[in-house]
């Protein structure tokens, strides 16, 4: 039985000792990956194309609610028309009956603004992850190129504040970390305008 127990122990110890070498031969590096997505050039282009397209939709909204306001205006005017004591009973029936087709009006007006707000809403939120992920896929590409061509087996996000929230057990800012290099490679491609 004694012996059982030595034999188990020994192979327990040679897995624990096999992992930890094996642990020891992978490089594990480092990326900001906040300062990389901010300082790239692709970034910096999405967030003013997302800007433009913020300002177009609040222009087209700004437009709409301003027709909106003249229909409520228009409507309160003729309400008031048609409640006038000063004129006679039939003029006043008349005048509500007209009410009717300005109320539906103003109701419709009502309705396509708030489908516009939604549906505008939903194609930013759209548009902006899509170019996100864009911007995000060239990031993985470059650092997965670098961490290969440099012998990494692992690459963490020193920042901390990526979406899986990766938790950084040890982090040398010497050599392993990768932040310039993937930088620079991406802003390679920069059109000249973008570099200013």
């Amino acid at each position: 039985m004694n012996k059982l127990i030595q034999s188990v122990m020994l192979v327990g110890a040679m897995v624990v000792l096999s992992a930890g070498s094996a642990l020891a031969q992978s490089r594990i590096a480092t990326v900001n990956l906040v300062e990389v997505f901010d300082t790239y050039w692709k970034t910096k282009q999405a967030k003013l194309a997302l800007a433009d397209s913020r300002n177009e939709t609040k222009k087209e909204i700004d437009n709409m609610q301003e027709a909106h306001k003249k229909l409520i205006q228009g409507y309160q005017k003729s309400l008031a028309e048609a409640n006038d004591q000063a004129v006679s009973a039939d003029e006043r029936d008349k005048r509500k009956k007209s009410l009717e087709s300005k109320l539906k009006d103003l109701r419709d007006s009502e309705d396509m603004l708030k489908q516009v707000v939604s549906s505008r809403e939903s194609e930013l939120k759209v548009k902006t992850e899509r170019m996100m992920e864009d911007v995000i896929k060239d990031i993985r590409s470059v650092v997965a190129g670098k961490a290969k061509a440099s012998g990494y087996a692992f690459v963490f996000d020193s920042s901390g504040r990526s979406l899986a929230s990766t938790e950084v057990l040890f982090y040398n800012s010497g050599e392993s970390d990768l932040t310039k290099a993937v930088v620079e490679e991406l802003n390679l491609t920069a059109p000249a305008d973008a570099k200013k």
